[in-house]
């Protein structure tokens, strides 16, 4: 008979103890006990689901109730006493439990797993953080179109290459993120769905040989269904990548939106400007504000792409079913949940701190010849083909260069000289609000549209 300490549940099997060195690089109680509340909350459906069935008694269920109800109180508290001798988060919960009502504490474990109970209570974990990323994606929605309606009509240059291209209002350009999010939303929706799904009943990998109604334990969490296989409910982790993949793609729109804040409250932009509570100054400079919290969104999204990584490289060359190096899953999930939930809710603080400076987006606009394409446009209306149009534009641009001035301020004559089509309505099309106005269709930064933009926005966030 063994004379090791009987702290694992295998204990009976081994001739030696664990080594403590191997003891410390196994455990994981460390970071997988902050998911101590769903696995009380799991366990509670299937120890109900089990005295429903009558694999345990109805008395064994009322102590498991009762001593769950003090671990939980113990863990909110603070006062649970976490021992890395049990390894993990389910083995110091049973054991606590034990403590407190003996014997129906050991039959709470009937028909389970770790390996389908660690699977449960990530998806437990990780559908409540979606539902507050959800939140959180419409709150940072909320300051965005809060904003754009501020200044549907502000004219900003449109860049493409990081050049001046065309004018658009501060707005359209505002509510291209205010999409990017929406996007978001609708995957942090889907993949809930597949997360959405019990593993708890397949036990170690085969299922069990008790009774059991998995379909109850399902309905007791609020679960849509059940997963189909064994196998697969206990080893699959593909939930856990598709919602960090979707994290990535979040923090990446806000990465790009932040390279755009730092550049705008550049004094080469001077755009905007980021309230002072999201800045730092300099050890040295006196003069310096610097936008940190942009900045570290930016440095950010690399944390997340990695973890996005790490996770599809931990599952590639898995055998079924489960294996210790699932253990690793939790930490980069728990990161991107956090770095992700962080990220949000300050992004959206800080829109709504954000001091906008028209003139300075005007006269940029003014620069780099936004409105050549409106005075290409004005030459086809006029019946010159496209292209020839466009080689005609060319050609003033150049000449404007050398003149030091914008197309608008060249003469009708000057103008008439690259092509005799243009008359002297051209100069309504030349202006920074000309240009908006014409484009007036859906999707187009015409203000009329920005405001009917914000309008569909606004219906789409009070659903």
């Amino acid at each position: 008979m063994t004379t090791m300490q009987d702290n694992n549940t295998w204990s009976g099997r081994f001739n030696e103890p664990v080594a403590e060195l191997v003891k410390r690089y196994t455990a994981s109680v460390d970071f997988d006990k902050r998911l101590a509340l769903f696995d009380i909350q799991g366990s509670l459906a299937h120890a109900q689901m089990l005295a429903e069935c009558g694999i345990i008694a109805q008395s064994d269920l009322d102590l498991i109730r009762r001593g769950m109800d003090e671990i939980r109180a113990e863990v909110e508290a603070g006062r649970f006493e976490w021992q890395l001798d049990l390894e993990d988060v389910h083995l110091n919960i049973e054991k606590r439990l034990t403590t407190l009502v003996g014997d129906a504490g050991k039959r709470l474990h009937t028909g389970r797993s770790r390996n389908d109970q660690v699977a449960t209570d990530v998806r437990l974990y990780l559908r409540a953080a979606i539902d507050d990323i959800l939140l959180l994606i419409r709150a940072l929605q909320t300051s965005l179109v809060t904003l754009a309606e501020q200044h549907a009509a502000t004219v900003m240059p449109g860049f493409t290459h990081l050049q001046v291209a065309q004018p658009v209002s501060f707005g359209h350009h505002l509510l291209a993120y205010f999409e990017m999010l929406k996007r978001d939303a609708e995957r942090m929706v889907d993949c809930r769905r597949r997360v959405n799904r019990l593993p708890l009943g397949a036990a170690a990998l085969a299922g069990t040989s008790y009774p059991i109604k998995r379909e109850r334990v399902a309905e007791l969490l609020g679960f849509e269904s059940v997963c189909q296989n064994s196998l697969d409910a206990v080893s699959d982790r593909d939930f856990a990548i598709e919602f960090t993949a979707a994290a990535a793609l979040v923090m990446t729109h806000l990465s790009r939106c932040s390279e755009e804040l730092i550049l705008w409250m550049s004094p080469r932009f001077g755009f905007i400007d980021i309230a002072d509570r999201f800045c730092t100054g300099s050890s040295i400079m006196p003069q310096k504000k610097n936008p940190d919290v942009p900045e570290l969104v930016r440095g950010k999204t690399g944390r997340v792409n990695g973890h996005l990584v790490a996770l599809l490289t931990l599952m590639k060359g898995q055998p079924l079913a489960y294996n210790k190096d699932n253990q690793e899953d939790k930490e980069p999930l728990f990161d991107t949940v956090d770095t992700l939930t962080q990220t949000l809710r300050i992004y959206a603080d800080m829109i709504g701190g954000i001091t906008v400076k028209p003139d300075a987006m005007r006269a940029a606009a003014l620069q780099g010849y936004a409105t050549a394409t409106d005075l290409a446009d004005y030459l086809v209306k006029k019946g010159l083909p496209f292209r020839d149009a466009h080689e005609a534009v060319a050609l003033a641009v150049r000449f404007a260069e050398k003149r030091g001035c914008d197309l608008a301020d060249l003469k009708l004559d000057e103008l008439q000289q690259f092509s005799p089509l243009v008359g002297d309505d051209i100069y309504a099309v030349l202006t920074l609000e000309g240009s908006l106005s014409a484009r007036n269709h859906t999707g187009g930064t015409a203000p009329e549209q920005v405001r009917a933009a914000i309008g569909r926005a606004k219906k789409y966030l009070e659903e």
